[in-house]
């Protein structure tokens, strides 16, 4: 039986690279290529979609992991597979919680993309178990704690600590430590440097 697949996608060479594997498949239609997760509800109302491939951060400043849980809670039966090339440590529970059924960190294995693709059809989830490891200055992604990497990500807005720390509940003396901490592990020395980095790494992701 061969499946529809949308593609939803910004990046036109992954487009055209998911695109060609599709087509080559044997097994897979492309029943439509998109490039922004904004379209994706429609199209899955007036198209017999089977399957999404979805980026995270399409056209549009659109959320896929937005649009997938709002397309999982209209069409259930429809499988999503998350592709991104971004690291951001909170992807993966979002994904989750939105009702994703599989999440793949892009790379370009084409066998690798269908072996997924059908195991996802078949009912399985698969996900990966750690997000990719980067460096941060000095320090690895991993040394940072849940609550420093929250306030990481709304650092790369630009906020004031005062911000910051009403947006996440914490007073400002918690924010400057966390900061402070990040400091020590990094080796920065200002907030801009830390924020750039951070955003430039993909680490941190805020918007999406």
């Amino acid at each position: 039986m061969t499946r529809n697949v949308l593609i939803v996608e910004d990046d036109p060479m992954a487009r055209k690279l998911f695109e060609i594997i599709l087509e080559s498949s044997g097994r897979y239609h492309l029943e439509a290529s998109i490039e922004s997760a904004s379209l994706a509800e429609f199209y899955c109302m007036t198209n017999p979609i089977d399957l999404i491939l979805m980026d995270v951060c399409t056209a549009l400043h659109a959320s896929g992991l937005d649009a997938a849980a709002r397309v999982k809670e209209k069409y259930p039966q429809i499988k999503i597979i998350i592709v991104t090339s971004q690291p951001e440590c909170d992807f993966i529970d979002r994904a989750r919680l939105g009702g994703v059924d599989s999440f793949w960190y892009k790379d370009p294995s084409e066998d690798i993309l269908l072996e997924i693709m059908d195991r996802t059809m078949a009912g399985e989830s698969i996900y990966p178990d750690t997000t990719p490891m980067l460096k941060l200055g000095m320090a690895s992604s991993i040394e940072f704690t849940p609550r420093e990497l929250e306030v990481l990500r709304e650092l790369t807005s630009g906020d004031t600590d005062d911000i910051i720390a009403e947006r996440l509940h914490l007073s400002v003396h918690t924010v400057k430590k966390h900061i402070k901490n990040m400091f020590q592990k990094t080796g920065f020395t200002s907030r801009t440097q830390l924020a750039v980095m951070a955003r430039e790494s993909g680490l941190v992701i805020r918007g999406f």
